[in-house]
């Protein structure tokens, strides 16, 4: 969907990462707030009532958007998502819809490294599985 205030949004934004125990998620600890860039006129995460608890009532929520100190706060849902949501699992948990960008954040000699918890947990997995 649209951003909620239907305009180009591109800058950093905090994230609260929800949980730390999936292949996604385990560079980080949970309840950690890291920071990284949105680049997006669309990215307002909408679902019915029904799929929104489902969802929550699973777990498949990772990361939401928050304050810098981890609080959720509408005027910190930069896009308006449902719940503040800005990535989700589907139903195998193998695969994370997520709007921000955090691969712009890896790399020290251009800025924040926020980004790297995201792949320090894939290539983890990755070596497990191989």
């Amino acid at each position: 969907m649209r951003n909620a205030a239907l305009k180009f949004i591109c800058r950093d934004v905090y994230l609260r990462v929800e949980r730390s125990d999936t292949p996604f998620t385990r560079g980080y600890n949970a309840g950690q707030v890291i920071r990284v860039p949105v680049a997006h006129g669309e990215g307002n995460y909408i679902a019915d009532a029904e799929t929104i608890a489902r969802i929550e009532g699973e777990g498949r929520v990772l990361f939401r958007y928050a304050t810098p100190d981890g609080a959720l706060d509408p005027a910190w849902n930069i896009n308006g998502a449902t719940n503040a949501i800005a990535g989700v699992l589907n139903d195998r948990r193998n695969v994370l819809g997520m709007m921000p960008h955090p691969e712009n954040h890896v790399e020290a000699a251009i800025g924040p490294t926020d980004g790297r918890g995201l792949f320090a947990g894939l290539v983890e997995a990755l070596d497990r599985a191989a």
